[in-house]
C-alpha cells in the first residue's frame, strides 16, 4: 500500500511580504560552529521588531506596546558564518488582542528556520492586554502572508 502524498510545506520567501536582510555575526555560533538554536529568537525578533516599531507604519499607536507570548521554531537546517540571511514576516491571523505571523530566516535561498509568534497589545500603564485598534487592524493589511492561511 502507498502512503499518502505529503504536500510541501516548505516556505516560500516570496509569500512573506515584510523582508528584512542581516548578518550572520561570529557571535552567533556554538561549539559545533553553526548558529545556536537561541539565536534564531533573536533573528525572529528582529524582524517582528523592526516591523512593529518602525513609525511609517503605524503599527504601535502612543500607549500601546506589543508582548510576545509565544514563539515556536521549526528549525530546518544547519546555518554558518559568515554569511547573511533574509528575514520574512507576514501576519496569519488577528484576535482582539493578538497578532498571530509566520516567520522565516533562508540563507542562499534555503528556509533553514521558520516560526509562529503570536504577539499581544498591551496599555503601557496597566500593562493589560487591550484590543487592536482599527487603525491597526487596517495598517496590518498590506503584510498578510501570501502562502496557505494568509489573505
Amino acid at each position: 500500500m502507498n502512503a499518502p502524498a505529503r504536500l510541501d510545506t516548505t516556505p516560500r520567501l516570496e509569500d512573506f511580504p515584510y523582508r528584512l536582510s542581516d548578518n550572520v555575526r561570529f557571535g552567533d555560533l556554538d561549539p559545533n560552529q553553526h548558529v545556536n538554536n537561541a539565536v534564531y529568537a533573536t533573528y525572529f525578533e528582529t524582524g517582528r521588531v523592526t516591523l512593529m516599531k518602525s513609525p511609517q507604519y503605524g503599527l504601535t499607536p502612543p500607549g500601546l506596546a506589543w508582548i510576545m507570548v509565544r514563539l515556536d521554531i521549526h528549525f530546518r537546517a544547519e546555518l554558518h558564518w559568515p554569511g547573511t540571511i533574509e528575514l520574512g514576516l507576514g501576519v496569519t491571523k488577528l484576535g482582539r488582542t493578538s497578532v498571530t505571523f509566520e516567520q522565516v530566516v533562508f540563507s542562499e535561498g534555503r528556509c533553514v528556520a521558520s516560526a509562529q509568534a503570536i504577539a499581544v497589545m498591551i496599555d503601557e500603564a496597566s500593562r493589560r492586554p487591550t484590543p487592536l485598534t482599527d487603525e491597526v487592524i487596517r495598517n496590518l493589511k498590506p503584510w498578510w502572508h501570501r502562502g496557505a492561511g494568509g489573505q
